[in-house]
């Protein structure tokens, strides 16, 4: 009962205080044990705050965040703030620091079940001979640094009679030894080393040696609280290390077996992510190892890093647990750790020369210990002088882990405010100067990626596809897919199932081509997963074991699957990779490929364009169009990430792309196993003749038919103006600026593109070409009639296109006849089969064609497309001709291609 009313006094007392609040005059700045969340409040508001503006700062110069949270630490601590009457008093009061922490300390438990986590075993059996020689290079060498320039400090700086030199010794050479396993990973994320040779041997050897560095901590502490029981200490110490080492095992062996069962049980491994009965159970068993390793006397913190041994890695289990539970703990409760530990710094203290001589030392003896130890192992394993010194500047960051341990040296009492500086400082120090060094020792120039030796592994070279005599090749058959999500998959389906080659009849192979005649070749498809790989521990996780993921992923898995019901040659690759080297990866991996193909999906709502108008473009403005969800500016709209990358691609790759826009099938009565019709809008170049050639694979299957149509530019009329009219001028002017403004356009101006071949030349073959496909007894023979040639003149070209696209979009939905089409018996034919619109991206413009500018800026404008950023966006992504057919809103797909080829002659120009 007494306990009883204890509690209810408190309670009053608590809601007494709370209802006086400031409107009663009361400080919310004054400490009250009773109620302390609202002073605790304050606190934390004021770290994050701190800490995240710095980080944004510390981030431009590619330093990691822990740097942020200990330097703001600092500055908040006796060292800056703390300067100022009253501040430390007021917002951290001695008897506030208690709870931050308990908080903190809650944080750094989960935080070392990650680190934990993070162990996978695997990873250093891969890499083991260099492994564990840089590992244990990097350890002996630097605890010798550290136990030589120990004895001069202790007997400067440290208390003789309240600690053991022995202790001492050992706590300064498990400091100058340890390795800052997680902040190692987020440094070779920000510098793209994770899948270079350097990356996975620093990544093995930091393993071992954060595995080791735990032990030698746990030992130290240990000892030290060993002794202070006074007599029998020894025995005390041997005992508390069996405990540890007892402890280890179970969570090592029976519980790592029961959670194993349980988790397939409770489908957790199955699903891929854990149940909540498994994330209980997971919670519970890493607070209770930390009691137990508490009460049995070593550190909380290390019962948090055992218990992550009793977690099983198969089916990406331990991946889904981190995804968990890294937030909470890297943005709420590190930050109050860290700064707890700028707290206890006081840059202050460091007063002298003397004291200030021996903190440069503890650098330079920390990192050269280090440097030498693990570079020279480097170097006897073969690695080359420039890898060899990136592996020991990266191993010698210290970073988070190190500030840990000086936390537990400064609460077991081994180190005193003092001498606890003097090793932050050291810490800090190494910690910034890592990303630096690794740059200047090892630049991406001299860097070896992995992703790139295992893409260009099965051969040497491209094989291209069957070609005539003017450089048009008529069979595609070697492609790369980029598959970013689950929603990509049924586009690209779509467009390996039209891309297959058919073998042409028995009974017409007399007529048949030389170049047809060929054999036919199966498709042979690469498939390249793109994974983002971001500043979470998961990310990092999942980088190493890319391996296992693949196996798993639902999106290769379910393509794969594809490919062997249709008997073609999938091959998938994993790239986990930082959302800025997506481009560089489709590119390393796209070397032995005759094409790219990037899928972009689309909503399928409802067409919104007049159907009864099929003379001239709609000028009402369009209300609803699923593209706005790709290129708007309204909540709905997509990152314009995706849109640069596209870009990109097409910028750099060598080889021919296509951007392959699905749509899906907006109409019931529509179906995809109906067949799809194609409309090949022909102007000229390169890269309406690869549409052309594509439209010509294609139509070998019997779904597929086809309208080609060569749009002939005729002199403008009187009646037909050209230019906007005097309303939507001034909207067109708006379109074009902005298409002119920031043109990177992640590639360069139509201007300043290189002429590639001729007037003359492009015209001859795009002459050759035109023949060879519109002739019946080239292609008809493969394609079975299945494609029909037009030759349409027009003074708005544009304007032509749109028109034709939305009579084809309406006979494919509707059994009526359309008079206007230039193949009136293709609505019959058509009925019932989606629209795909194949058009070239039109890097450079044929002749009588120098630019369809003027007349896709009125048809924005038209349209409703008011903003011009946004048509701008459109036209550097998709090109002049398909962007008029996108706002005119048929409801179609769009293929668009471009030739491959020039990159050299492009850099030669550019340099």
């Amino acid at each position: 009962m007494e306990y009883v009313h204890e509690i209810i006094n408190m309670k009053r007392a608590t809601v007494t205080t709370d209802q006086s609040g400031v409107i009663g005059g009361s400080n919310p700045t004054h400490f009250n044990a009773a109620n302390p969340i609202t002073l605790f409040i304050i606190q934390l508001c004021l770290i994050l705050a701190v800490t995240q503006v710095l980080s944004l700062l510390f981030a431009k110069l590619r330093q990691p965040k822990v740097i942020a949270e200990v330097i703001g630490g600092i500055l908040l601590g006796p060292t800056v703030l703390g300067r100022i009457p009253n501040f430390s008093r007021r917002i951290f009061p001695v008897e506030s620091l208690s709870y931050l922490n308990l908080v903190s300390t809650i944080g750094l438990i989960l935080f070392l079940f990650i680190v934990g986590l993070e162990v996978d075993v695997s990873v250093v059996k891969r890499n083991a001979r260099a492994a564990v020689t840089i590992s244990a290079a990097g350890m002996i060498l630097p605890f010798g640094f550290g136990a030589a320039i120990a004895v001069p400090i202790y007997n400067k700086f440290i208390d003789t009679d309240s600690v053991s030199f022995g202790h001492f010794l050992l706590f300064v050479g498990t400091a100058m030894s340890i390795t800052a396993f997680p902040v190692l990973c987020r440094i070779l994320t920000e510098l793209k080393l994770l899948d270079t040779t350097v990356g996975i041997v620093v990544l093995s050897a930091g393993v071992g040696n954060d595995v080791v560095g735990w032990v030698l901590l746990a030992l130290t502490v240990a000892l030290v609280n060993a002794s202070a029981g006074g007599s029998g200490s020894g025995v005390n110490a041997v005992y508390i290390l069996l405990c540890a080492i007892g402890w280890t095992i179970i969570c090592c062996w029976p519980l790592r077996k029961i959670f194993y069962y349980l988790a397939i049980k409770t489908g957790s491994i199955e699903n891929g992510h854990p149940t909540p009965f498994m994330m209980t159970l997971t919670l519970f068993l890493v607070f209770a190892s930390a009691f137990v390793t508490d009460i049995i006397g070593v550190h909380a913190i290390f019962g948090g890093f055992i218990a992550a041994f009793a977690i099983p890695h198969e089916g990406g289990f331990a991946i889904a647990l981190v995804s968990k539970i890294e937030d909470i703990v890297t943005i709420l409760f590190l930050p109050l750790y860290f700064t707890l530990s700028g707290l206890k710094t006081n840059l202050g203290l460091l007063d002298n020369g003397i004291t200030w001589g021996y903190t440069v030392l503890l650098c330079f003896v920390a990192f050269i210990g280090k440097f030498l130890g693990c570079a020279g192992a480097a170097r006897l394993n073969r690695f080359g002088i420039r890898e060899s010194m990136a592996v020991g500047t990266l191993m010698s960051c210290k970073g988070l882990v190190e500030l840990i341990v000086l936390n537990v040296g400064l609460s077991a009492g081994i180190l005193d405010s003092r001498v606890f500086s003097m090793f932050v400082f050291m810490a800090v120090i190494l910690t910034v100067v890592t990303t630096p060094l690794t740059l200047l020792c090892y630049p991406a120039k001299y860097r070896e990626s992995l992703a790139a030796n295992r893409a260009g592994r099965k051969s040497v070279g491209v094989v291209p596809g069957p070609s005539s005599t003017n450089g048009v090749r008529f069979l595609t058959t070697k492609v790369l897919v980029v598959l970013n999500r689950m929603e990509h998959v049924p586009a690209i389906m779509t467009i390996i199932q039209l891309l297959q080659p058919k073998k042409p009849s028995p009974d017409s192979k007399s007529s048949v081509s030389s170049i047809a005649e060929k054999p036919q070749e199966a498709m042979d498809v690469d498939a390249l997963r793109l994974i983002e790989l971001t500043g979470r521990m998961s990310a990092v996780m999942a980088s190493a074991s890319s391996e296992d993921i693949l196996r798993r992923d639902n999106v290769t898995q379910v393509f794969r699957t594809f490919g062997h019901l249709n008997q073609t040659s999938v091959v998938p690759f994993l790239a986990v990779v930082p959302q800025d080297s997506f481009v560089s990866s489709v590119l390393s991996h796209s070397s032995e490929s005759e094409m790219v193909i990037i899928p972009w999906s689309l909503p399928t709502s409802g067409s919104t364009f007049d159907e009864g108008s099929t003379t001239e473009i709609s000028t009402a403005a369009i209300t609803t169009n699923p593209f706005d969800a790709l290129f708007g500016s309204g909540i709905a709209a997509s990152s314009p990430l995706y849109s640069h990358f596209l870009r990109q691609v097409f910028a750099e790759c060598t080889q021919d792309v296509a951007l392959f826009v699905h749509r899906g099938v907006n109409h019931p009565d529509i179906s995809e196993t109906q067949g799809q019709h194609l409309l090949v809008v022909f102007f000229g170049g390169a890269d309406d003749r690869l549409a052309l050639s594509i439209a010509s694979q294609m139509c070998r299957s019997s779904g597929v038919t086809a309208t080609v149509v060569r749009i002939v530019k005729d002199q403008v009329s009187s009646d037909e103006p050209l230019t906007p009219s005097s309303s939507n001028g001034a909207d067109a002017k708006d379109h074009e600026a902005a298409m002119i403004k920031n043109q990177m356009t992640i590639g360069r101006a139509a201007n300043s593109l290189p002429i590639l071949e001729s007037n003359l030349d492009s015209t001859a073959a795009d002459n050759l070409a035109w023949t060879h496909f519109s002739s019946p007894a080239t292609t008809a023979p493969l394609t079975g009639n299945r494609m029909t040639f037009h030759i349409l003149h027009a003074a708005k070209p544009l304007s032509a296109v749109v028109q034709q696209a939305q009579q084809l979009a309406s006979s494919s939905s509707t059994t009526t006849s359309t008079s206007s089409s230039p193949n009136p018996n293709a609505s019959n034919s058509n009925a019932n089969k989606s629209l795909i619109v194949i058009t070239g991206r039109k890097r450079r413009f044929a002749e009588g064609f120098p630019c369809h500018s003027e007349e896709v800026t009125s048809i924005l404008a038209s349209q409703g497309h008011t903003l011009p950023s946004t048509g701008a966006e459109m036209r550097k992504t998709l090109g002049d001709v398909t962007t008029a057919v996108v706002v005119a809103g048929p409801s179609a797909s769009f293929l668009v291609v471009q030739a491959g080829g020039g990159r050299g002659e492009v850099k030669a120009m550019e340099g």
